[in-house]
C-alpha cells in the first residue's frame, strides 16, 4: 500500500525519475516545446515550473540551484537569457498541456507540454482578437443601394428628355 503518495513516481526508482525529468526539463528549455505521455507531461510541469520562477532573479545562487536540477549548461544559460526575459511579468503558469491522440504501439495517452509565452499561433490569435471588430451591416442595406441607384437612374432618364 502506498498511503499518501503525493507524485507520481512514473514506474521508476528515485534516480532514474530524476534525470529522466532534468532531461525532459532541459529538452523543454532548449526547444520551447516537446512531445511525450500525458503523465510524465504532467510530472515535469511541477518539476519545471519552480526553476522557470526561480530564473526571474538572475542571480548567481538563483543560476546555481537551477544547474542542480537541470545539470546542463547550455538549458541554464537559455533559460536565463531568453526565457526569463519573457516570463518577467507573468504570476505563474508557464507551460502548456495539450493533449494529443494516443500513441498507436500501445495506446498511451499522449500530450504536448510547451512554454507559453513560446507559441506563436495562439499568441498571434489573442492578439487579433484584442483588435476592434468592423461593424457589420445586415444584408438588407443592398436593398437600399438597388434602390437609390434606379431613383438616380430615372432622375438621368428625365434629365436627358
Amino acid at each position: 500500500m502506498r498511503h499518501g503518495k503525493k507524485f507520481n513516481h512514473l514506474g521508476r526508482t528515485a534516480p532514474h525519475r530524476k534525470a529522466m525529468l532534468a532531461n525532459m526539463a532541459s529538452s523543454l528549455i532548449i526547444h520551447k516545446r516537446i512531445s511525450t505521455t500525458l503523465a510524465k507531461a504532467k510530472a515535469l510541469r511541477t518539476y519545471v515550473e519552480p526553476l522557470l520562477t526561480k530564473s526571474k532573479d538572475d542571480s548567481t545562487h538563483s543560476r546555481r540551484t537551477v544547474f542542480a536540477y537541470l545539470k546542463d549548461k547550455n538549458a541554464v544559460a537559455e533559460l536565463f537569457r531568453d526565457i526569463s526575459v519573457k516570463i518577467a511579468d507573468r504570476p505563474g503558469g508557464y507551460t502548456r498541456i495539450i493533449k494529443l491522440p494516443n500513441r498507436l504501439g500501445d495506446n498511451a495517452s499522449m500530450a504536448f507540454i510547451e512554454l507559453v509565452d513560446f507559441n506563436e499561433v495562439y499568441s498571434n490569435s489573442t492578439q487579433t482578437s484584442k483588435a476592434p471588430e468592423k461593424k457589420t451591416r445586415r444584408s438588407s442595406g443592398k436593398k437600399k443601394t438597388t434602390t437609390s441607384e434606379t431613383t438616380s437612374a430615372e432622375s438621368l432618364n428625365d434629365s436627358v428628355e
